[in-house]
């Protein structure tokens, strides 16, 4: 198993459609920044979100980026406070995969695997941990935004996935 540094944007949705019991099955440990936490559990957020993260199990871990600050030092270059802060908590092993949403090379120089919801969602469906017809059908009701050709690329593998083992 890997461990995760995670944005807010795959915790809100996986949260949102009931599919974020997957992670810790695909990941050891997720770290957030403590921003990516005060922004899920702040009053713009749904109550849903913000209850789910003021419980948050132990395989969730918020990290301060104070002890990171010569890695925050590596990431100066981005223009964004998260994505600096993100990059905080990169580490330099390889063993580490990183789920975020954020842009960051510094991350992609390192080798470090960077998907979103629909990445973490996709290999979820490969290990048989959900079906994607059934969250996607969820996350229509919300207001994830993603690309239709990529969401169709993805029913179609787990189709053809699904009639190889019946």
């Amino acid at each position: 198993m890997r461990v995760v540094v995670a944005d807010a944007t795959p915790l809100h949705y996986l949260i949102l459609v009931d599919a974020v019991h997957i992670l810790p099955r695909l990941f050891e440990r997720i770290h957030v920044p403590a921003e990516v936490r005060d922004e899920l559990t702040c009053e713009a957020i749904p109550a849903l979100i913000r209850t789910w993260m003021r419980k948050s199990p132990e395989w969730l871990e918020v990290s301060l980026h104070q002890l990171f600050l010569l890695k925050i030092m590596l990431c100066r270059r981005l223009t964004q406070v998260k994505e600096r802060q993100l990059c905080s908590l990169l580490p330099f092993g390889p063993t580490f995969y990183s789920l975020m949403i954020a842009r960051c090379i510094l991350a992609q120089r390192r080798g470090l695997a960077i998907t979103g919801t629909l990445g973490v969602l996709d290999v979820a469906s490969q290990l048989g941990l959900v079906q994607l017809q059934d969250v996607f059908v969820r996350l229509q009701k919300t207001n994830f935004r993603y690309h239709l050709h990529s969401w169709r690329r993805l029913l179609e593998e787990e189709k053809s996935r699904r009639k190889r083992t019946e």
